[in-house]
């Protein structure tokens, strides 16, 4: 086992490849023709489809699980792509049973819901395998826009302006495309480096320039890029995590849960990656708990995720919640930190009890710890000189910020629900908006 010389408990190698192997294989695995064929027949195909009122990109989904029943699973691919270009990667990483699936008529009279999401990567995947996209280039507008940030929203946008002939450039600050998509999902849910698979097709469809390396307020100024174009969309997400704001919180061994999830998603090598014997997330959302989940899939001993409201408050679904529990994380609830302790390396971390506003009572309790994550959210950080609402963009109708010529969708933009999905359906109606504004 290979120590780590700067954190004391912190060891990578806590596992031997094959149980890693198994840890981090597909969460849930591809359907094969025969299985989506008898998936896509347990749909009724209702007229008022419940399903495709909760889809934040409105799928038609009756009409593509039809497809899928009748033989033609590209034209479900397209029928799907055509609303949501990142189609492939929300059909592994949608919270469907929060969206789509729980509103399935299958779903309330018996508890079983036709399998839509799998049925969604069955389609997006026969499609996007068979060879180029089938989206083709308008004649050229000569409009140049800048779309900033190469995450769903940015990617979503530049797609749809790229298709109708207008060039794009599109600029990301990390050295690799795809935001969240590549950097912040959990590795089960994104195996095979689909991210990567997904971005290249994407970019297929011709006139988007990629630039990488390229951050707002660093490489890349908003007012020059606002001269130098002829519209701009922001899809730059969130960038910095917010603080505890306790003592002990510079300690060694105390880190961003989101810079974790990213190390371990551009890991090569999964035993090389360092974890704690005792780990604490601290949070309730879905960063917390795909960070709490592969802490004990990466092979450490005790996991405790704790949530200063009570469980039935979390942000993660209770499917999300199930399956951290199913890995064995311990979910605390009703808990706030007030102080992490250790010499300069982190050893444990006090919480008092709160009640049911998340007001911290007089009782505290300790856990040990040798590694403790942050995931309490994270904070736009500079605002470029645009309205603010509630601590991201102000926006209006489809992503107009208050500066005229600039949108922005995604995490960034005010009114969203940090969903991938609400991210492309974003980034696609701006970029309707744009260009419905570039010509007039």
């Amino acid at each position: 086992m290979a120590h780590s010389p700067m954190t004391p408990g912190v060891v990578a190698g806590r596992l031997e490849h094959e149980a890693l192997s198994k840890n981090f294989a597909d969460l849930h695995p591809p359907l094969d023709a025969h299985e989506a064929q008898v998936a896509a027949d347990r749909c009724y195909f209702c007229y008022d489809a419940p399903c495709m009122e909760a889809c934040p990109t409105s799928i038609d989904i009756p009409l593509f699980i039809r497809q899928i029943l009748t033989g033609t699973p590209e034209a479900a691919g397209k029928t799907i792509l055509d609303q949501n270009i990142l189609g492939g990667m929300c059909a592994r990483v949608c919270p469907t049973e929060t969206l789509c699936e729980e509103v399935c008529v299958r779903e309330t009279a018996e508890g079983e819901p036709v399998q839509i999401g799998r049925l969604q990567r069955f389609a997006t995947d026969t499609l996007m395998w068979q060879g180029p996209q089938p989206y083709t280039r308008a004649a050229p507008t000569g409009k140049r826009v800048a779309v900033v940030g190469a995450g769903p929203a940015g990617l979503a946008c530049a797609h749809r302006l790229a298709m109708y002939g207008h060039d794009v450039t599109l600029y990301d600050a990390r050295e690799k495309a795809g935001g969240l998509n590549e950097f912040g999902i959990a590795s089960y849910k994104s195996v095979d480096d689909f991210a990567s698979r997904e971005v290249e097709w994407l970019m297929g469809i011709g006139g988007i320039e990629l630039k990488l390396g390229a951050a707002l307020g660093n490489s890349l100024h908003l007012s020059q890029i606002s001269e130098d174009y002829d519209a701009v969309f922001l899809g730059i997400g969130l960038v910095d995590t917010n603080d505890l704001g306790i003592e002990g919180e510079g300690l060694e061994g105390v880190e961003d849960a989101v810079d974790f999830i990213a190390k371990l998603r551009q890991s090569h090598n999964l035993r090389n990656l360092p974890i704690g014997r005792r780990v604490v997330v601290i949070g309730g959302g879905m960063t917390a708990i795909d960070a709490a989940t592969q802490a004990k899939l990466l092979g450490a001993e005790e996991v405790t995720l704790v949530y200063r409201r009570g469980q039935d408050k979390m942000p993660a679904s209770e499917y999300e919640q199930d399956l951290a529990a199913s890995k064995g994380v311990h979910i605390v609830c009703n808990a706030a930190p007030v102080k992490i302790t250790g010499g300069n390396h982190v050893e444990g971390i006090e919480f008092a009890y709160t009640d049911d506003n998340a007001k911290p009572l007089d009782e505290t309790f300790t856990l040990p710890a040798d590694q403790v994550f942050k995931a309490i959210g994270q904070t736009l950080g500079d605002g470029h000189g645009l309205e603010i609402d509630g601590r991201k963009i102000a926006v209006s109708g489809a992503g107009r910020t208050t500066r005229p010529g600039i949108w922005a969708g995604g995490d960034c933009a005010a009114g969203g629900d940090d969903l991938t999905v609400t991210a492309v359906a974003e980034g696609r109606d701006a970029a309707e908006d744009i260009h419905a504004s570039l010509m007039g």
